[in-house]
């Protein structure tokens, strides 16, 4: 497994690459801006990305995804419940003084218990609704290497994902983060959407929301 994460975007989403290299094939998570450096890496590794996917559809972290799929021709997707945030860009823009990112369709098929194959890799889809409705993490667990979960902005190392914005529920992502993402092993490695890594070990034992 291949794994490359990186800030894009003014706000500094971390935009993920998952890939196994003997294949040739990548999965892009939450390409929230920066395109050109998204194109740059994929094509520094000769990549070709079978699918786009989202954590959620908050603008910053959907800003490339128009200008990724033209180049790779991949599906993008978010979960369902998400749609109406997409539908909002405009809102979102103005809420936060930046440009209108360019539109593409979305696919509506990131449900829980879906796996996206990357070569030899299966990326699984975890439904972790409450930052957002539609708020999802993806988790690959390569043989012999730890899990990694990419939990978006559901979980950070050491807090949480804000609850205030449109279809936020603060009940709603601490059943997530307890029923879903802490039943996963000590050493999973945490991507965060802002931020660095952490582990789930750690987060169960320090995050002040979890304690």
């Amino acid at each position: 497994m291949h794994v490359e994460t990186f800030a894009v975007g003014p706000l500094g989403c971390n935009c993920s690459i998952v890939a196994d290299l003997e294949a040739k094939k990548a999965v892009v998570i939450d390409p929230g801006g920066n395109f050109d450096e998204i194109a740059r890496r994929l094509a520094a590794r000769e990549l070709t990305v079978s699918a786009i996917v989202h954590t959620h559809t908050h603008i910053d972290h959907v800003g490339a995804t128009a200008p990724l799929q033209r180049l790779t021709g991949a599906e993008a997707c978010i979960h369902e419940g998400d749609r109406f945030l997409y539908d909002m860009l405009p809102v979102q823009a103005a809420m936060i003084g930046c440009a209108l990112p360019e539109t593409v369709e979305m696919e509506g098929s990131l449900v829980d218990g879906k796996a996206f194959r990357i070569g030899a890799l299966e990326l699984a889809v975890l439904h972790t609704p409450g930052h957002t409705p539609g708020s999802v993490s993806f988790l690959v667990s390569p043989s012999g290497e730890s899990p990694r979960v990419f939990t978006g902005d559901t979980l950070f190392r050491g807090g949480i994902g804000r609850t205030d914005l449109w279809g936020g529920d603060g009940n709603l992502i601490l059943k997530s983060l307890r029923g879903k993402l802490m039943s996963l092993a000590d050493e999973a490695i945490v991507v965060a959407g802002h931020g660095p890594n952490s582990t789930i070990g750690h987060e169960r034992r320090q995050n002040p929301f979890l304690v």
